[in-house]
């Protein structure tokens, strides 16, 4: 599966943005999306993921309650609403894919991988 990720710009702290990610392919809905994010000089880290049926979605701490992971296997394509936003959430924002049954929060599960989007919060 191939992934395009969009949707970053410029917001000012506590803004919104949304991203999308849409993917190729026919067989959408057999994966389990995630999202990623990397800020300079930084790790690759876990934001969010969500099952295949898109029943099922899980979040870290840091983005519980102000972002909502959600997915559309009509249109291949899964989304990111990012709420209440910090200077803190700046960094290129990745979505990635697996073919695994369980939740998977490490970069490194995935096979499938977009090629980012810049999200930058100004304080």
């Amino acid at each position: 599966v191939q992934l395009q990720a969009s949707g970053g710009g410029l917001v000012q702290a506590g803004g919104s943005l949304g991203l999308s990610c849409a993917a190729s392919g026919r067989t959408f809905s057999s994966y389990a999306m995630g999202w990623f994010r990397q800020a300079p000089g930084k790790e690759r880290e876990f934001v969010s993921t969500i099952t295949r049926s898109g029943l099922s979605t899980y979040y870290a701490d840091s983005v519980k309650g102000r972002f909502t992971i959600s997915r559309d296997n009509a249109k291949n394509t899964v989304y990111l609403q990012m709420n209440s936003l910090k200077p803190e959430d700046t960094a290129v924002y990745y979505c990635a894919a697996h073919s695994k049954l369980a939740r998977v929060v490490d970069a490194s599960e995935y096979g499938y991988w977009g090629q980012g989007t810049q999200v930058t919060v100004s304080s």
